[in-house]
């Protein structure tokens, strides 16, 4: 089953980490709506309501599905080492039989594709000109065996004590972790569904982050993700056909203590 913070488990981590400079306690809590338009052929749009959850300590953070440890940080730069969960899983019978079949798929012949965790290194850079940030990531589980690296480029703009923050970026996917999430596994092939594997592929992504404190220690959150999908992924059998992109919206609130 496709968890509440799916493909945008690094949205939430990157939106907490731009709320928390705003608010005036270390720990915060509250609560989100998550809406994702999943590109997987017939899985469609999911809401869900969650607990949101964060710390911002001196050296230990914790955000969305991330937990780090900052090995190096200044004004300007900072140097951090994390485990993240990697939440693209989905069972098999969340797809569409019907769509599935139009891209000649029988869906009693798929697998799930499950969770997974990455370990990780990330490095920002900021200043007058904004923000840039390198994340690379491997599975540590077994689960594809792949891993990702994503550069993002983020600007705030502040209108009083509201933030918003545009940003662009992309990330890479190595064969592997596109083959597992996107391709046909050897055991499916092996029962009759058609081979395809992507291969390594970029995958393009922009976004809007809106922060609000209020009333001392809330803030309102907001954060609207679209990824891009490569000619390599919109010709997966496994992709809703005609499927461009994908987008994400986490909407919440969370009070400092």
């Amino acid at each position: 089953m496709l968890l509440p913070v799916a493909a945008h488990a690094q949205v939430v981590e990157r939106t907490d980490s731009t709320a928390m400079d705003q608010l005036p306690s270390r720990w915060s809590a509250g609560l989100a709506v998550v809406y994702r338009d999943s590109e997987y052929a017939g899985e469609g749009g999911r809401t869900r309501l969650l607990p949101n959850v964060a710390y911002d300590g001196e050296r230990f953070y914790l955000r969305g599905a991330a937990f780090g440890y900052r090995a190096y940080t200044d004004d300007r730069f900072e140097l951090r080492a994390f485990v993240a969960g990697r939440l693209d899983g989905i069972d098999a019978d969340d797809f569409g039989r019907a769509e599935l079949a139009r891209r000649g798929i029988d869906r009693d012949l798929l697998e799930d594709r499950d969770d997974s965790a990455d370990a990780g290194v990330a490095a920002s850079w900021k200043g007058a000109a904004g923000k840039l940030e390198l994340d690379v990531r491997a599975d540590v589980t077994g689960t594809s065996d792949g891993y990702a690296v994503s550069l993002d480029y983020s600007y705030p703009i502040r209108f009083g004590s509201t933030s918003v923050v545009p940003s662009v970026g992309a990330v890479r996917l190595s064969d592997d972790m596109a083959n597992y999430y996107y391709g046909t596994l050897d055991r499916e092939i092996a029962r009759g569904v058609v081979a395809y594997r992507p291969g390594a592929v970029t995958v393009p992504r922009a976004g809007v982050a809106v922060i609000r404190p209020f009333a001392k220690r809330w803030a309102f959150i907001a954060n609207l993700e679209y990824r891009a999908l490569p000619d390599e992924l919109k010709d997966s059998p496994l992709v809703e056909e005609g499927a461009n992109g994908s987008g994400s919206l986490f909407i919440g609130i969370s009070r400092g203590f």
